[in-house]
């Protein structure tokens, strides 16, 4: 069954070995030379596999990886069951409850960037509250591993960014996430970059 389609790869969900899983598979772009679309496609669906395994390494929750297959690359993964964080958010109507939610953010974030795990497409959709109450990150298409406090900054940037459009008066929630993020030298460096980055996005706008 098809979920979505973005201009990167089908998402489906489906079955492996009878258990429910995510196949996520790349497709090739017309526009470029083939040669180039080959490289760009299996580098991607490479390292998006790495990514999820070197979060699962170091104690970080997103999916399992069942299956790679490059022939029709497919990567296929565990399948979460569970409100998107940004669901959760518009649901929520307990204060305490929502800056716990916000720190268990910060926390994984500087987990993440602590062993140079860039997502790339930071955003309350690609967070999902599972069944157990843990917060799993999804969609790391966009990964990198990078140990750049320019690349981290630009990581946060990017969901503070997703906080704003998306739901109202969250200058709090945001907030929230830098102060548990924040918790070391390393990550107070991260986040006076990040002072850097606002103020080129105010300059483009």
């Amino acid at each position: 069954m098809l979920i979505r389609q973005g201009a990167e790869a089908r998402v489906f969900k489906t079955t492996v070995d009878g258990r429910e899983v995510i196949a996520k598979q790349r497709f090739s772009k017309g526009y470029r030379h083939p040669d180039l679309d080959f490289k760009l496609t299996r580098g991607r669906l490479n390292q998006e596999a790495r990514s999820l395994i070197r979060c699962r390494e170091n104690g970080i929750a997103v999916p399992e990886v069942i299956r790679l297959d490059k022939d029709s690359s497919t990567l296929f993964i565990e399948f979460i069951q569970g409100p998107t964080l940004k669901e959760w958010i518009f649901a929520n109507r307990d204060e305490q409850q929502e800056k716990q939610t916000m720190t268990r953010v910060g926390q994984i974030l500087h987990c993440m960037h602590s062993h140079n795990i860039i997502h790339g497409d930071l955003t309350t959709s690609n967070m999902i509250m599972d069944a157990a109450g843990e917060l799993v990150m999804i969609d790391f298409g966009l990964s990198q591993i990078s140990s750049s406090a320019e690349d981290k900054a630009v990581d946060l940037y990017v969901l503070e960014r997703a906080f704003v459009s998306t739901h109202p008066n969250s200058e709090r929630l945001f907030a929230g996430v830098l102060e548990a993020y924040g918790c070391d030298d390393a990550s107070q460096g991260v986040l006076r970059r990040l002072e850097d980055v606002r103020m080129r996005g105010r300059k483009r706008n």
